[in-house]
């Protein structure tokens, strides 16, 4: 995936540069990331699109749910070993969402720092006589 992510872009520098013979490096550098930049954050979008949907639907067939088993049993208050066990899976529906943020940022990092020292390394080959 690295890899893939470091060609992309050495690609696209390349093809922002070829047409732009005059253009300097930092200006093919900001197009460049102008375009990562708008990539990305469509990408979080959809995401953030995609868990808001999620979230909806299981909140609205957990209350669904509770709803039908206090017509069930009668009983429509929450506690002892039934808000126990919800609260169980509250916890875990957390703890799950959690870890996939932190995958998410990590890779997000990692994505990052590749990105920098593919950039250092182009600017460092270039100044290069």
């Amino acid at each position: 995936m690295r890899i893939q992510l470091a060609l992309a872009i050495v690609g696209l520098t390349a093809a922002l540069a070829a047409p732009a013979s005059g253009q300097t490096i930092k200006k093919v550098g900001d197009q460049t990331h102008h375009v990562l930049k708008k990539t990305g954050n469509g990408i979080k979008k959809g995401a953030k699109h995609v868990g808001s949907t999620t979230h909806n639907a299981l909140t609205k067939a957990g209350n669904a749910t509770k709803t039908a088993a206090g017509d069930v049993t009668g009983v429509h208050k929450i506690g002892g070993s039934v808000g126990k066990a919800a609260q169980g899976v509250s916890h875990k529906g957390k703890n799950l969402s959690r870890k996939a943020k932190h995958g998410l940022k990590k890779s997000k990092a990692d994505a990052h720092a590749d990105l920098t020292q593919t950039g250092k390394d182009t600017k460092a080959a270039v100044k290069k006589p």
